[in-house]
């Protein structure tokens, strides 16, 4: 019987350390997926940009740009672009 209460509360402390854990890699997993999608996104618009005189150079801190904010950040790297 006591070995019971052991394990609940070895099953109560594993659970919590799996949510605590949990919550860091979705935003880690969030991040890899905006840097990915960025990335495409980029090679995508000097693609088909070029058409149209628009590149946008793919360096530090367009990638950075691109891959923490995601489509949001190409659109604004867009807009900078055409606006300067």
């Amino acid at each position: 019987m006591e070995y019971i209460g052991y394990f609940l509360i070895g099953i109560i402390f594993l659970i919590l350390l799996v949510k605590i854990f949990a919550w860091p890699l979705k935003i880690l997993w969030k991040l890899i997926l905006n840097g990915v999608l960025g990335a495409i996104l980029l090679v995508l618009v000097n693609l088909i940009g070029k058409y149209f005189g628009i590149t946008i150079g793919i360096n530090a801190i367009t990638a950075l740009i691109a891959g923490f904010f995601g489509v949001p950040g190409v659109i604004f790297l867009i807009i900078f672009k055409v606006l300067l």
